[in-house]
């Protein structure tokens, strides 16, 4: 099928045709429906200037600064795009590099059709996306469901009104509103699918509720380590949202909800000292890190760095108590790390004895486990072989 969507640059459409031949030659089946909707919506509208990496540093990238054919192929390769940071988005950038931390972004092409074929949309159906972002996935379900069948929103003002506008530009005119994604969309309520493009660690309530009896809703679910998974639930006739965890790692930005948190301290440099024969790197390893975010509290955070000579520092804080554990490798070839944990708890604790046991549970992978949000709690469980069932509080 031949792509639209107004665009009379060759060059623009070729690309687009181009990344959805790699993306379903890749590992994502892609339905006709699917196709035809990455075919039709062109991503370089929603997305004329984002970030590129440049050692620590991020530089707006756009087509006229010099290399459009570079800015294409960036724009339609299947990799997520940096659009904000801190709060300042490219397009308010200028020419200048920026330094921070990245908080939106155009997701990846591929991990989008993943989500977008496990929320199974059909034309009509009454679609809620928390997140507007860029708009490219509003712009999506548009095709998939009909443009006056789907509302989306995000807490920021800047966005929601550069997404409206492109959106207008394409023909599009989907309910688009600044809003606390947090609580959903109360006055546009029920939906047949509910789609976040952002993590929460728990399922939020309002969602649920909003949600029809029947409908499906796509949950990225992410504490603050790197292993974020993604949550396909039905909404059950007696309220509870169940589901399965998806084989496709994700690790999208927080949902932005309330106050911010102020930025965590560094890591003790007095406290209690020990040994561990775990390293801190074993938290970057996505198969087991979404498993050891279960073993600790929500509102743990970490911050991790690799020094020149490859030796790896972690560093855990919980803000509720004000414990702070550091965990630094040894280095020089000697195996284990050392342990200095100040305030009432050792953090690294958890994470052992999370570590020896999904060892013993032979590393199971993330599509084994079931979801379940009810009103009384939320909950990720597996079941061994044997037929034990083993469960976590979200």
């Amino acid at each position: 099928m031949k792509p639209h969507g107004g665009e009379g640059d060759g060059e623009l459409v070729e690309a687009r045709i181009g990344m959805v031949r790699r993306m379903d030659e890749g590992g994502v089946v892609l339905s006709s429906r699917m196709a035809e909707a990455f075919l039709n919506v062109p991503r370089h509208r929603f997305v004329p200037v984002f970030y590129r990496r440049d050692g620590e540093r991020f530089l707006p990238c756009r087509r006229a600064d010099g290399d459009a054919g570079a800015w294409v192929a960036r724009v339609y390769a299947d990799e997520s795009l940096i659009t904000e940071v801190d709060g300042l988005h490219a397009e308010d950038a200028g020419g200048r590099a920026v330094t921070g931390v990245p908080t939106s972004s155009s997701t990846a092409p591929s991990l989008m059709a993943d989500m977008l074929d496990a929320l199974d949309v059909e034309p009509g159906a009454r679609v809620l996306e928390i997140g507007t972002g860029t708009g490219y996935n509003a712009a999506l379900l548009c095709r998939l469901a009909g443009a006056e069948n789907v509302v989306t929103v995000d807490v920021s003002g800047r966005l929601t009104a550069a997404a409206r506008e492109r959106l207008d530009g394409l023909g599009l005119s989907p309910v688009v509103e600044t809003a606390d994604g947090a609580a959903g969309a109360p006055g546009h309520a029920p939906f047949d699918r509910i789609i976040a493009t952002c993590s929460v660690r728990r399922v939020p309530a309002p969602w649920i509720d909003q949600c029809a009896t029947g409908g499906i809703m796509v949950v990225p679910l992410k504490g603050t380590l790197a292993g974020g998974m993604l949550a396909r639930l039905t909404k059950l006739p007696d309220g509870t949202a169940a589901g399965h965890v998806l084989h496709t790692p994700a690790a999208f930005m927080p949902l932005l909800s309330g106050p911010r948190r102020a930025q965590a301290p560094a890591g003790p440099q007095d406290g209690r000292r020990r040994e561990t024969a775990l390293s801190g790197s074993v938290l970057d390893d996505w198969t087991f890190s979404f498993f050891a975010q279960l073993h600790l509290g929500p509102d743990t955070e970490r911050d991790h760095r690799r020094a020149a000579d490859g030796t790896h520092t972690t560093v855990l804080y919980d803000p509720g108590d004000g414990s702070r554990t550091r965990v630094t490798d040894h280095g020089g070839g000697r195996p284990g790390a050392a342990v200095t944990a100040a305030g009432p708890r050792d953090l690294w604790e958890p994470v052992e004895r999370a570590h020896r046991r999904w060892r013993a549970l032979n590393r199971p992978r993330r599509e084994w486990f079931t979801v379940r949000a009810t009103s009384r709690g939320q909950t990720l469980a597996y079941t061994t072989p044997a037929g034990r069932t083993h469960t976590w509080e979200l």
